[in-house]
């Protein structure tokens, strides 16, 4: 039965590409084998409430991807043929948004279902940019145009709680069996439609394993340009999604592999082949990777913070080299970094404020002695900041020393903390270094120094 329900979905049309139908293929319970535990409970009230009214309602897209490869997804998407204002009267907490495509938000206390009306098929009278891309298009139609409209065809299948049974129109079920990415339609004007496409194809890529279809992966490298001409929010909201996702490394190396990184992230192409930059961003990203697959939260601003660093770095080297002092060369530097990426992706105030606290505090964990040590563990930023030291050292960039000496004095008790501050400042090999700073005293007998005290000086020099 799986065979011939596979052999069914393989159908091909002239171009070797699944074929597209009015009818879908109806996948029963039987053969898809989706877990109905795995389905969001508000997800399942959706579209419950929208059929009791009337209305076909079938949870879509990366749910339902995600539901046949037996992954529990973290959002629900809902797609019914009731209009925005049909489906806003239905719920009591539901919000009309979106201005390029009308979407209602449905809310479930912290919970958001997203319901969009089925969408026809695309008109040539769509208001577009001077590049073809799609500025405002709300034409509904019927369920088959909205499976057409959609991007990839393992993201156009659609999935009735009730009945328990998966439509799919575009073969998306023979792609997912394949582990293939496949774009619905021509490549090239679907991604002139809306060029954040290509970032799409990406971050799934790399998210599920799978690989690019070849008609889809070919038009990437000429069209990259036009990302330039999506808004900086919208590129900013992919950007999130794609390091947020559990897998930020590949994603960034399948970007490089595609071309697409320039001018998203200016220069990461060469940090990446840089060992120290390469290591310290591999990291930050297998840290960030990991809380989120354990369920942690990650603040953006660190993450941003650690990929945009060696760029600061450099700035930073060069305001030095030129004169300033440590402290005003770093902002500057920090400056200069935010205002190109700002231009490019649209960085939030929050954001960029807690990347700013967090390479700020770097140079203040030079300062070991006195009071400063314990004015700093109380700073708001202090454990990002802390963390962020960590990778430093973990790195290589600095003497891990550092951040051993500030792991100690966070654990440490007030006697263990002033131990350690006795300690870092004892005549030891940094104590005979400050000592040889200090002015000899007035009327002081001078010495010749021998042999063994010049080749010393002279190696800290």
């Amino acid at each position: 039965m799986i065979k011939k329900l596979i052999r069914k979905l393989l159908r091909t049309g002239k171009d070797g590409a699944p074929e597209s139908r009015t009818e879908p293929v109806v996948i029963q319970a039987v053969q898809h084998r989706i877990d109905p535990v795995r389905v969001s409970n508000n997800a399942k009230r959706v579209t419950q409430t929208l059929q009791d009214a009337g209305f076909k309602a079938f949870i879509v897209g990366g749910a339902v991807r995600d539901l046949l490869l037996g992954v529990t997804p973290k959002d629900f998407d809902v797609a019914t043929n009731a209009t925005p204002e049909q489906v806003r009267r239905l719920f009591k907490r539901a919000f009309l948004i979106g201005k390029r495509f009308q979407i209602v938000h449905v809310m479930f206390g912290q919970d958001v279902i997203e319901v969009t009306t089925f969408r026809g098929a695309s008109n040539d009278n769509a208001k577009k940019d001077e590049h073809g891309r799609v500025l405002r298009d709300n034409t509904f139609g019927e369920q088959h145009e909205d499976a057409a409209r959609r991007d990839f065809t393992v993201n156009a299948m659609y999935y009735d709680p009730a009945t328990q049974t998966v439509l799919d129109y575009h073969g998306g079920m023979a792609d997912l069996s394949k582990k293939v990415l496949r774009i619905i339609g021509v490549p090239e004007q679907r991604y002139r439609e809306d060029p954040i496409r290509m970032l799409r194809v990406v971050r799934f890529a790399a998210k599920l394993g799978f690989s690019i279809d070849a008609a889809c992966r070919e038009p990437i490298p000429l069209m990259a340009p036009l990302i330039d001409n999506v808004p900086a929010a919208r590129v900013f909201d992919e950007m999130l999604k794609l390091l947020l996702g559990g897998n930020a490394m590949d994603c960034l190396r399948q970007l490089r592999q595609e071309g697409l990184h320039h001018g998203l992230l200016p220069l990461l192409d060469v940090v990446l082949e840089q060992p120290l930059g390469e290591k310290f961003v591999s990291l930050a990203l297998s840290a960030t990777d990991e809380r989120i697959q354990g369920g942690k939260p990650v603040s953006p601003g660190f993450l941003f913070a650690a990929l945009l660093w060696h760029q600061v770095l450099e700035k930073w080297s060069e305001y030095r080299a030129g004169g300033e002092y440590p402290i005003p060369a770093l902002h500057l530097a920090a400056d200069d970094v935010l205002d190109t990426q700002t231009e490019k992706l649209a960085l939030q105030r929050k954001i960029t404020s807690d990347m700013r606290e967090i390479w700020a505090l770097q140079p203040r964990f030079e300062r070991r002695s006195g009071r400063t040590p314990y004015k700093l563990i109380e700073h708001q930023r202090f454990r990002a900041g802390y963390d962020f030291l960590l990778l430093r050292c973990e790195s290589g960039e600095i003497d891990a020393d550092i951040g051993e000496w500030w792991t100690a004095f966070l654990q440490g008790d007030s006697a263990e903390r002033e131990a350690l501050l006795t300690k870092k400042n004892k005549p030891g090999v940094e104590g005979a270094a400050a000592a040889k700073k200090r002015p000899s005293r007035r009327g002081g007998r001078r010495h010749r120094k021998s042999d063994a005290e010049v080749s010393a000086s002279s190696g800290d020099e």
